[in-house]
């Protein structure tokens, strides 16, 4: 049950930083980049969980640290998907 706690944190933590990061934009939304922020918060919970299987126990920093890892691992897809297309662009 702990590593379901974990991933969902992770999971939270990743779509959080993606609807800041839209309401920052003052863009329309747009469902094409937040489907991306969802795919890579659903891999940031699947990583932290297989990460958190093998700790012997679960305290409420780490649940923390799951969700700032979620929306660390959105906020840097975001730079890199940016510096590709800037990149491509060229």
């Amino acid at each position: 049950m702990n590593v379901i706690w974990i991933a969902v944190s992770a999971f939270v933590g990743g779509i959080v930083a993606a609807l800041l990061g839209w309401c920052e934009s003052n863009e329309a939304f747009m469902p094409r980049k937040f489907a991306s922020s969802i795919i890579r918060a659903i891999i940031a919970g699947v990583v932290f969980a297989v990460g958190y299987s093998y700790a012997n126990g679960l305290s409420p920093i780490d649940i923390g640290i799951a969700f700032c890892g979620g929306a660390g691992v959105d906020a840097l897809g975001n730079r890199v998907s940016g510096a590709i297309k800037a990149g491509i662009t060229k």
